[in-house]
Parts: structure tokens; sequence; C-alpha cells
């Protein structure tokens, strides 16, 4: 897929079960995934999913999970919330899936949901189920699109034995916070995490007893919690909040002078330390993990005890100045933004669907292009071959284009074993995509590409743009349209494009956007003559088949053609006519085709089934592109594209009998209309204009035939 100006992706963001995504007990990714929620220009399908009791959530856009198993010892919760993830995300086709920090879990959703990836660390890898081992982070490194971590010191813990070479699938996004307006700060000294010994509570409560003893004007909060709780702080101006709302910490923090992060652990990030530093605290912060990208005004510890968080918060409070300028510059020089950090993320996810990788920005795309090319047909068709002309419009506009033919490979090797021929053919087309490596797949009229090679290339390139397009009528009442509908239909919902030469208003009961009218495409090289110039000793040529497969007509078939050619004739008695597929005179192929058209000065647009809007057959290319007049049904609406001056359009037969005859006496005029309509032609529909066209829209360029 090949993300189109101003499409909005739809994105699903998985919380690990654990988190809880609600004001009251939101942690550190809930916080992140709010925070940049609500800033992102995707967040109207950015759906956040998680597990929680509470009804009350951080952010719109909430699906809550509900898991049977939590205190089960038997079942695992991961595995029932997999599964219902699975079932969830599957039906409502994200094109993005992000998941936070559960590497196990990712792993679960990636072979059962079709989607492109990101991955989220907020944590030590090393620390975590499904990322331990070299192997299982080589394992996500190969399976996902995008890698996110929250450090630099997260990222190299990942990378820990690892090639750095590989780190461009990674990024690093920091938790961010705004800006914040400065307020009268009281003389209170925080701390802020789990009160345990890793978090370093045991070594603040020592040093701030000492402070608040010897400085009785200044008190000391302590927010957070912890289950198994060993270590109290007793002393009458200290207080201990607990748990409280995220909005009443960091209001806390924005009225507090001394902030104080001692962790003994290895921070992964230190979300304490920034938000502490942006609001203007003078934050004192130990030397481990990622705490050192939080901000670049905050007081680093020396050594990590009791003493010198001391000493560091006695140097603050008695040297107010010292302590103002920490301040100020920590609150005036924010290191990580939420609004700047926000555009990133959601340039990342854009970039997953780019609008033009490494070959698109230099304009040269490797295109495989698979279409019958008739070797079994002896290329009698080379003239009217869709997919020969688009290989020349391609390559003349500067594309590297690989041929296959589907239909020519299966007849060409058949064999004996037990292997059935159209596997053998998935086989090869693979390996040749592997190697080949293309930007776009363009295809049209097989069946012979099954859904499972197709998934099977688009895992190997997921930028890759797969088109279809076919050429044949779809249209009311033609039994032969709901055949080919029918063909058109195996892939329609699969690929990214559907080209069609009948307008796609047609296709009724059809909610894809993905279909787009085509004009049959002249090429310089195949219609390249000009009859007007000629004297040709017929006035009107018209050829019909009944199949290009077929050389000759199938006995006793006729259809409205045929009707419509007996009335015709009786009307034009005096008319040098030369039709083919006619009467009993077979059709002509080839180059016995081009002899016979340009010996006429005129030639009939003629195509099977109703005349529906845009629908001709590619026989219109051969007439109007080696430059004879042309007639055709103004039910058609080709004077959208043409003018009277370049096309005749009838309203019925009479109507056509009446303009042959007009213009098989009027030379001059007919000459001037013929010669119009083939510069009009090639200048709107030439093959590089096609194709240039069908680069466009599978670019998501804005483009028109007209253009």
């Amino acid at each position: 897929m090949i993300l189109k100006k101003n499409q909005s992706l739809k994105i699903a963001t998985i919380l690990p079960y654990k988190e809880n995504y609600t004001p009251d007990k939101a942690s550190a990714a809930s916080l992140w995934v709010s925070e940049f929620y609500k800033n992102s220009k995707f967040k109207k399908n950015n759906f956040i999913y998680g597990h929680t009791k509470s009804k009350k959530y951080l952010t719109k856009n909430y699906i809550n999970i509900n898991l049977k198993n939590i205190k089960s010892k038997i079942r695992s919760t991961t595995n029932e919330y997999a599964e219902k993830l699975i079932k969830d995300l599957n039906s409502k086709n994200y094109n993005i899936i992000e998941v936070h920090n559960r590497p196990q879990l990712l792993l679960k959703l990636l072979n059962k949901v079709k989607s492109r990836f990101i991955f989220y660390f907020h944590n030590d890898p090393l620390s975590m189920n499904g990322s331990k081992s070299i192997n299982d982070r080589l394992r996500i490194l190969n399976s996902i699109d995008k890698l996110i971590f929250v450090s630099e010191w997260v990222r190299n813990r990942f990378f820990l034995n690892i090639d750095k070479k590989l780190q461009s699938k990674t990024e690093i996004v920091y938790p961010s916070v705004y800006k914040q307006k400065a307020v009268k700060k009281k003389k209170n000294i925080i701390f802020v995490g789990r009160l345990n010994h890793s978090k370093g509570y045991d070594l603040f409560k020592e040093a701030i007893i000492k402070i608040l003893d010897e400085f009785s004007n200044w008190n000391a909060y302590s927010v957070g919690d912890e289950d198994r709780r060993s270590i109290y702080i007793q002393h009458s101006r200290h207080k201990e909040l607990g748990f409280i709302k995220h909005k009443d910490t960091l209001d806390l923090l924005n009225k507090s002078e001394i902030a104080v992060v001692p962790s003994r652990w290895d921070e992964p990030f230190g979300r304490t330390a920034l938000e502490a530093s942006s609001r203007g605290c003078a934050t004192i912060i130990s030397h481990k993990g990622g705490l050192k990208e939080t901000t670049e005004n905050a007081v680093i510890l020396k050594k990590l005890d009791s003493k010198n968080i001391y000493l560091e918060i006695k140097k603050l409070i008695k040297h107010s100045k010292t302590k103002e300028k920490i301040q100020k510059l920590s609150r005036g020089n924010i290191k990580h933004l939420i609004n700047e950090n926000t555009k990133i993320i959601d340039q990342i996810r854009e970039n997953i669907f780019p609008r033009f990788n490494v070959n698109y920005i230099k304009n040269k795309l490797k295109i495989i292009n698979l279409y019958n090319q008739g070797q079994k047909l002896n290329y009698r068709l080379f003239n009217i071959s869709l997919g020969k002309k688009f290989t020349n419009g391609f390559v003349r506009n500067g594309h590297d284009v690989l041929e296959i033919s589907d239909r020519d490979y299966l007849r060409n090797n058949r064999s004996f074993n037990l292997i059935p021929n159209k596997i053998n053919f998935q086989n090869f087309f693979i390996e040749t995509f592997k190697n080949y490596n293309p930007d776009m797949l363009f295809f049209g009229h097989t069946k012979n590409l099954t859904l499972e090679t197709l998934d099977t290339i688009r895992s190997i390139n997921k930028n890759l743009v797969i088109s279809q397009w076919n050429e044949d009528p779809v249209m009311s009442g033609l039994e032969y349209s709901k055949l080919n509908l029918s063909n058109i239909n195996l892939y329609s919902d699969f690929v990214d494009h559907n080209f069609i030469t009948t307008d796609p208003s047609i296709i009724k009961n059809k909610s894809n956007k993905n279909f787009h009218f085509f004009f049959v495409p002249v090429d310089k090289n195949i219609e390249r003559f000009d009859v007007y110039k000629l004297k040709p000793k017929n006035d009107l040529f018209y050829a019909m088949s009944h199949g290009v497969n077929r050389a000759t007509l199938k006995h006793g078939t006729e259809d409205n053609r045929i009707k419509f050619l007996d009335k015709l004739v009786k009307k034009i008695p005096n008319i040098k006519y030369d039709f083919y597929g006619f009467l009993n005179k077979q059709p002509i192929w080839g180059n016995d085709f081009n002899n016979a058209l340009i010996d006429s000065k005129m030639g009939l647009n003629l195509s099977r089934g109703k005349p529906t809007k845009y629908y001709s057959s590619n026989r219109i290319a051969s007439i109007m592109g080696n430059g004879l007049l042309t007639f055709i049904d103004k039910k058609v609406q080709m004077s959208d594209f043409f003018n009277k001056n370049e096309i005749v359009l009838y309203s019925n037969i009479d109507d056509l009998s009446n303009k042959i005859k007009f213009y098989s006496r009027n030379d001059n005029i007919r000459k001037k209309i013929s010669k119009n309509g083939k510069n009009k032609y090639f200048k709107l529909f030439n093959e590089t204009k096609i194709t240039k066209y069908f680069i466009d829209i599978s670019l998501g360029n804005k483009t028109s035939l007209l253009f």
C-alpha cells in the first residue's frame, strides 16, 4: 500500500493488559499513549486497546478488553488477551497495529493479524520475556515495520551483541511534556516514584530527614506507593501522598522548588525527571539508565548515596541564585516536547506507507508486467495487445520492466509429475519476485496468481503496489460481462487498484473506491499509419471476433452486433464496406488486420452489448490511432473527451447511415476530422501518458486522464 495524500490511517494501539488507562492509575505507557494520541492528526481513527475494570478512560476511542483469567493459575491471561485482540483487530482492518512493551503479545499477533506493526519498548528489552535472547530480538526486528525506543539507553540494550548497522529500522521517541508557565514556587522537595530501594527511596529518606531538621522552613512530599513497603519517612514536615492523579502530581511539581530522582536501577528513561525539570524544579538525578537523556539541566549525583543527595539539596537551598538559574533553564529549555514528538510519531506512521521509496524518489520504478503475450497464438495479437503497450509506456517513462507471460509459462512447462503446473508457476513467480524485488506488480486478465502468492510477495516487500487491469466490458444485460466481473472480483479487494475500460460508476453495489477508468492507449510504434493521407479503396472498415483467442468465428453464434450490421448494410447500399467476422468472413489478425484497416477511409467502433459509458473495445485505438474517421454511439459519451471536429457521434442507426454517406462523399471534411481525432487521441491517451496515469494513481498523486 502506498499512502495517498491526505489519506487517514486506521491505527490500533495495544497496551499491556496490566496497564490502567484511567486518570487515577495511569502509569508510563498509558500516559505516553494518551498524550501523543491527543495531539496526533490520526486520532480520529486511532483506537486504544487495554484492560481495566474502571469506566473512566484517559481519552476517547478506548476499547476495553474484558478478561476472565486475570487471577487464573491454569489459563494464560496473555493468551486470552491475544485471542480477543486478534478477533477484534481482524474484523476492523487496521492499517497499523502498535504494540507497547510486551514482546510476547507482539509475537502472538504477528502471524494472525494482517497489518503493519510498530513496537514500542518502554523498558529494558533484556528484562522482558520475548526479547531476552539475541534470537528473540532479531525475530522482532525482522518481523515489524518499525521499532521505537523511549531512550538511547533502551535501544543500546536491545542491540547488545547485535550489529548496530541493523538500527535503520528503529527510532527513538522520548516521553514528552508541554511547556508550562512559571508559577510562584513553594519551599517543597519532591520525590515521585515507587517507594522502594530500586528507586532510591531509602537514600532519599536518610537525606531528607537531615535536610528537614536543618532547614525548618522547607517541606517534603513523597508521591507513589509500593505493595511491599519497608521504607517509611517519619517527620512532621514530610507528607506521603500515595498514588495520586497524574495531573495532581504535575501541579505539585509546578509549585515545588526541588525534585529528587535517586534511582539505583537503570531507568529506561526517567519520566519524573523530565516532568520535574519542565515544571521548573531544580532536579537531582542519579547517573543510571536513560536519566541523563531527560534534561540538560539536572544536577547529576557523582556518587549515589544519601550523603551526596543531602549535600546537593543543601547546596541548592543555600545558593538560591544557582537554584533559580537551574529552574529557569529547566523550564525554558525543555528537551522533549509533546507537539514536536507527536509529529515524529505521525511521520513514522506515514512512512510505513510511503508515498515514495528510493525508486519512487528517483522516478525509476521496477515493474513486473504480467499478461498473456500470446506465444501460443504466434503473437498475432501484437497490434492490439495492451500489455505490450503498457510495457512500452513504462519503459519510455524511464522505468524498468520485467515481463512475465503466465499462460505461456503454464503451457510451455507442462510436466507429468505429481505437482500441479499452477503450483510450479507460484514458485517460479515468487522466486522471480525475490530476485527482481519490484516496486509494482501490474497484471491483467489472469486467474493464475493465487491470493496466497500475492500475500507472500507483499510480506517480502511491504511497500509493493499491486494493480490489475481489465479491458473487457462491464455492463448490464451482457452475460459475458457477468463472467468478466467475476474474474475482476477474484482480486479486486486484494489489490491496491483496479483499472477498467468502463466508467466505474457502472459497477453497482461495489463499495470499493479502488476502481479507476482508463482509456485504451495508442502507441506510436503500433498505430503508425496516417490513413487520412492515403487513398483507400474502401469506405468503411469494421472487424469483430468471438474472442481474441479464437482465430475463427464460433459456428451458430450471433450477438447484437450482427443484427446491427445486417440492418446497417441495407441502409448504405452504395458504400464500399469491408467487414470482418460478418457474413462468414473470418476475423483477421496481426499484419493482415493492419493491411485491411488502412485500406478504408472510415471505421465503425461498435462494441458488444448495450452502449455503456466510456466502454469501447480496444479497436478504437486501431481505428482512430491510424487516422480513420471514427463513428461511435453517442451513448458511450465520448463527447467527454472528443468534440465533433475529432470524432463522429451517432444517435441511432439511421443517423449513422446518413453520416456514413455524407462523409464518404466529402473527403476534405473527413480527412480533417480524422487528422484531428488522431492528434487528440495521441495527445491525451498515448502509451506514456496512460502508464504515467497508472503510476500517479499508484503513488497517490492527483491526476486526471485529461492532464
